[in-house]
């Protein structure tokens, strides 16, 4: 029933900016946003709260615009060139940051992702300083397309992005490495004595979140056009950690239903009032209080919910 619901639901989606043409960027938008969620999602399973993610999502969108200037005019190169740089990033704040708990691990994560955005806002030669860089529209297996057509392809490659990847996360959850998170999270000194190095787990754990929140990054440079210091800011870090605690964490949906829900719902409030965020906050409030399960437990069974 599950499988039928998705499968629906990203239908859907898909023909959704046929009728209304504006919800193709706010979808393209929180699709990127809930990639990056997922990999804040992933940490929460091992009971570590990332209160810096956003740095990988900057690393990742600044890298498309970096190599792009420097020549690389492919967009699968571009997509797969800015993934890794924010994997790579993430193996070396992560051998570090694993090593801590609580609220160490999320303070010092916000402390790296602040460093980050100091570099990117005052390293003006190189990153363009508060004024950001541009994001050229690249080349499609070797086709110039035009900006609507490109924004098209971005968005319908997205919802096949999302599919994909998603599946090999619930893999990967299912797997014993994603059973060993939730273990680090209740007896993290039993799975020692198990003989499963922890810091291995995690890390790859790390790697995996921040290469997730790269993809993210990536695919919304390309939908903005532009990459700016703010994407590093530490208000866009608490945004993704909202987004999956909004979503929930019980499932691989839940990341991007939090997205979803949480980008239309501005969108929404912001044609309707300037007091947007009365309503958008009154919102969260009312899913955070009667929903402790995220709005992903409204399609989950309630004991397949949590793993």
């Amino acid at each position: 029933m599950r499988v039928v619901l998705a499968a629906a639901s990203v239908v859907v989606l898909a023909i959704l900016p046929m009728f209304a043409p504006w919800l193709q960027f706010v979808l393209t938008l929180a699709i990127a946003k809930g990639f990056a969620a997922l990999g804040v999602a992933i940490l929460l399973r091992a009971g570590l709260i990332s209160i810096g993610h956003a740095m990988f999502f900057a690393a990742s969108a600044y890298g498309v615009a970096f190599l792009a200037a420097r020549g690389i005019g492919d967009f699968a190169s571009l997509l797969v060139l800015s993934v890794v740089i924010a994997a790579l990033t993430g193996v070396i704040v992560g051998a570090f940051l694993v090593r801590y708990r609580a609220i160490f691990f999320a303070m010092l994560n916000l402390a790296v992702s602040m460093v980050f955005y100091s570099l990117f806002a005052k390293l003006y030669g190189i990153t363009g300083g508060s004024d950001g860089m541009a994001v050229p529209i690249p080349s499609v297996f070797g086709m110039v397309l035009s900006e609507p057509a490109f924004k098209d392809v971005l968005f319908y490659l997205s919802l096949v992005l999302m599919v994909v990847i998603g599946l090999g996360i619930h893999r990967y959850l299912d797997s014993p490495l994603g059973h060993a998170l939730s273990a680090v999270h209740t007896n993290e000194v039993r799975l020692e004595y198990l003989g499963i190095p922890v810091w291995a787990v995690l890390l790859i754990a790390y790697v995996v979140s921040a290469a997730l929140a790269g993809l993210g990054g990536a695919i919304a440079g390309f939908a903005i056009g532009r990459v700016v210091p703010d994407f590093a800011f530490w208000t866009a870090s608490g945004h993704l950690v909202l987004v999956a605690v909004l979503g929930g964490i019980g499932g691989v949906p839940g990341a991007f239903i939090g997205a979803l829900f949480l980008e239309l719902l501005h969108t929404a409030a912001v044609t309707v009032t300037d007091a947007w965020n009365l309503i958008v906050g009154a919102a969260l409030i009312a899913v955070i209080m009667f929903m402790p399960k995220g709005l992903y437990g409204l399609f989950a069974r309630e004991k397949g919910a949590e793993r």
